[in-house]
């Protein structure tokens, strides 16, 4: 039976799902999109007696960003990850939102991970894919070993990302749900960015992206 947990912590003013993820045997934790409330998130690793390895950002909007600065100076080792086409947005408060929202923020990855990358932090491994449409650098973090995978913003439940924010782009939303999500196996669990948690198989049925194919 695996030990590998996942915990889900909607925080921030939108409701941004943080995902803390860890296996008992380790008691590392992975961080995933830690908007606002960052206290919270650590109080919830205290209680888990986790210590956090690393913060995996599937892309630049302040609602997923807005903690990162809280975890590095709480664990400095910590390192922070990001799509390498994601540079340049989450150094602009203006395109990443943050400005707008008055919490101007900006965010130095410590690394920029391509297409394919595979990464190992807390004894998970995650493959990095690259779905570019609701920002022009999100991915998504694939937990093939467990089923699961990490959508950030770009697929819902019911539902696909906006793209009428900077490098947004409906084309290319769609092209990444249908040619690099909805090929995955159909049972993997899809753990979004803001909603409840669903499966490609679902979405493939009932959601819109499935719908028009060309």
């Amino acid at each position: 039976m695996s030990d590998f947990r996942i915990r889900t912590y909607p925080v921030g003013q939108l409701g941004t799902n943080c995902y803390v993820m860890y296996r008992e045997s380790l008691k590392k934790a992975v961080i995933v999109d830690p908007g606002g409330d960052g206290t919270y998130i650590l109080d919830m690793c205290r209680q888990l007696s986790l210590i956090p390895e690393v913060v995996l950002l599937t892309h630049g909007h302040f609602d997923h960003i807005l903690a990162v600065k809280d975890i590095k100076e709480a664990f400095p080792e910590v390192k922070i990850l990001a799509g390498e086409q994601e540079k340049a947005l989450l150094k602009d408060p203006a395109v990443n939102l943050s400005s707008a929202f008055g919490r101007a923020c900006t965010v130095n990855a410590d690394e920029y991970v391509r297409d394919g990358a595979i990464l190992s932090f807390g004894g998970i491994t995650f493959q990095v894919l690259f779905t570019p449409g609701h920002t022009a650098g999100s991915v998504c973090y694939l937990i093939q070993a467990e089923s699961v995978l990490i959508s950030g913003d770009t697929l819902f439940s019911g539902s696909l990302g906006r793209t009428d924010f900077p490098t947004g782009s409906q084309s290319m939303i769609l092209s990444s749900i249908r040619e690099r999500l909805f090929v995955l196996p159909e049972e993997t669990l899809v753990y979004p960015g803001h909603g409840d948690i669903t499966s490609i198989g679902h979405e493939k049925v009932y959601n819109p992206a499935a719908g028009n194919r060309e």
